[in-house]
């Protein structure tokens, strides 16, 4: 039996759901690019499905999602174990609607990069239940459904996964004009040559880490403690043609946010070469994660493109 095409309705409806859609899968899979990807095989499964027999669109469409995505995890397990040095999540930019709802603190929490890196620790379905809930409020008796579990399932499941995630450290809540301030503290502490003035803003157990997919160079582990997170980024904010050269050019550097946190956002003629998210807590900055491997900056590169983003705070570093 041949399906029937897709009525301009129902489309539209896709479309009115598809940035939410891909919301999930982000923050489900840690990859813009594969968000995307799953959206879209959502879409043919959409197209090809006998619609008049789907009661909720919405849910459907989001139990055919979270599901494509269960399989992706599985497989991401083992690229992961392979992969090249450290692994971050691909960032995404401020004022992109993969980023999904920020109404509540919980929300925002969930895309952070430091949250998306401690995700990988939870098994699919543990990811799947606490984003599902946590950050799109969905009942519990919705998730179930959409995983074939119980509801006492999902509680338990939610409940196992947030014991996972609970951290100490209380974050700080930071707008745009709050996160532009603290990346002009960093950066003039990073450039000026000397670690003293980056002490003062980090923590004493501030993380750093670095992604560069083996692509570019990067630190092959992460490394903490305030002195050593310090002195490496007054070596890597020292200007050098040999850095330039890496990059392709001299590269400036803006404020922006990442993921719903301070980032400083490093340009060379217009093309995103690098995303270094700042995790700041009421104690300072907790952890420098670095991406730049450049895989991972194809959307943050069309999103940026397509911004207003002013005047660099650093020009032909």
């Amino acid at each position: 039996m041949t399906k029937e095409p897709l009525l301009q309705d129902e489309l539209e409806l896709f479309e009115s759901l598809r940035a939410r859609l891909e919301a999930i899968a982000y923050r489900l899979l840690g990859s813009a690019a594969e968000a995307e990807d799953v959206a879209q095989e959502t879409f043919l499964r959409w197209e090809a499905a006998d619609r008049e027999q789907i009661r909720v669109p919405e849910a459907w469409l989001t139990r055919v999602l979270t599901n494509l995505c269960l399989t992706q995890l599985k497989s991401a397990r083992a690229r992961r174990e392979v992969y090249v040095g450290q692994w971050l999540p691909e960032p995404v930019l401020g004022g992109d609607t993969m980023l999904g709802p920020a109404d509540t603190a919980e929300q925002r929490e969930s895309v952070s990069t430091a949250v998306l890196v401690l995700m990988e620790r939870l098994t699919p379905n543990e990811r799947a239940v606490y984003v599902l809930r946590e950050a799109f409020a969905f009942a519990h008796g919705e998730i179930a459904e959409m995983l074939d579990i119980t509801q006492v399932s999902s509680q338990q499941i939610f409940h196992r996964a947030k014991q996972h995630l609970a951290t100490e450290r209380a974050r700080r809540e930071v707008d745009e004009a709050a996160a532009r301030t603290v990346v002009e503290e960093f950066l003039a502490a990073a450039t000026s040559g000397q670690t003293e003035p980056l002490v003062r803003l980090l923590t004493a157990d501030v993380m750093g880490v670095g992604d560069g997919g083996g692509k570019v160079p990067a630190r092959a582990r992460s490394f903490d403690g305030a002195a050593a997170v310090a002195q490496f980024l007054r070596g890597l904010f020292r200007p050098a043609e040999a850095k330039r050269a890496l990059v392709g050019g001299s590269p400036d550097m803006y404020a922006w946010t990442a993921n719903g946190r301070p980032a400083v956002v490093v340009v060379v003629e217009e093309r995103v070469v690098g995303v270094m998210t700042l995790e700041v807590t009421a104690d300072g900055i907790a952890a420098v994660l670095s991406q730049v491997n450049p895989d991972k900056l194809g959307r943050a590169a069309r999103q940026w493109a397509a911004a207003d983003h002013g005047e660099p705070l650093i020009k032909g570093w």
